[in-house]
């Protein structure tokens, strides 16, 4: 069965209760569409934690409205060391709006985490592309993958920026990932 809100709404309860979140130490944004940034679940996650965020460009200025200090804004292919890591913002093919009038004004992404216990590669919202490729040459293979499934039909509108589950199987062979996980899969 489907878990849904008391208020019959048909929203999907989150699969951890804010109050019972671990610490968080770090965010990494892939993009600005409203189930990716809310600007509200942000303020909160500041408001408890003081977290790190990370986020494409042209997306620091709202998050520092909402609160944030410590904001790192990277473009494709840069990155930064944080707490023992190496944290690369990655291509993705998707796109960016939270309005009518702001279409890719902000850059969206993935991103690629290195540490002692091997990369992790959070794919954010793409649909499948020749970024895959472009990531192991230049970083190598991750041992994890999080690749997202969702919202991708009908195929010839929504395929070029969301993946099928076709799609994300192909994606993971293509990584070469020890593990990949399907995310954002049933949400919209």
């Amino acid at each position: 069965g489907r878990a849904e809100f008391s208020d019959g709404s048909g929203l999907v309860a989150p699969g951890i209760r804010f109050d019972e979140l671990p610490r968080i130490d770090a965010i990494l944004l892939s993009h600005n569409h409203y189930d990716h940034l809310d600007t509200p679940t942000l303020r909160k996650l500041y408001s408890n934690y003081q977290p790190a965020i990370f986020c494409p460009l042209n997306v620091a200025a709202l998050l520092r409205k909402c609160g944030y200090t410590t904001v790192y804004e990277l473009d494709w292919w840069q990155a930064v060391e944080w707490n023992g890591t190496r944290i690369v913002c990655t291509p993705a093919q998707h796109f960016s709006a939270r309005g009518m009038f702001d279409r890719d004004k902000m850059l969206w992404c993935g991103w690629l985490v290195e540490s002692e216990q091997g990369p992790i590669y959070f794919a954010g919202d793409t649909g499948y592309g020749a970024h895959f490729e472009e990531l192991v040459k230049r970083c190598g293979k991750p041992r994890a993958a999080l690749l997202p499934i969702g919202a991708y039909r009908p195929i010839w509108f929504m395929g070029p920026v969301h993946m099928s589950p076709d799609d994300a199987l192909r994606a993971h062979k293509e990584l070469g990932a020890e593990i990949s996980v399907a995310i954002h899969h049933g949400t919209f």
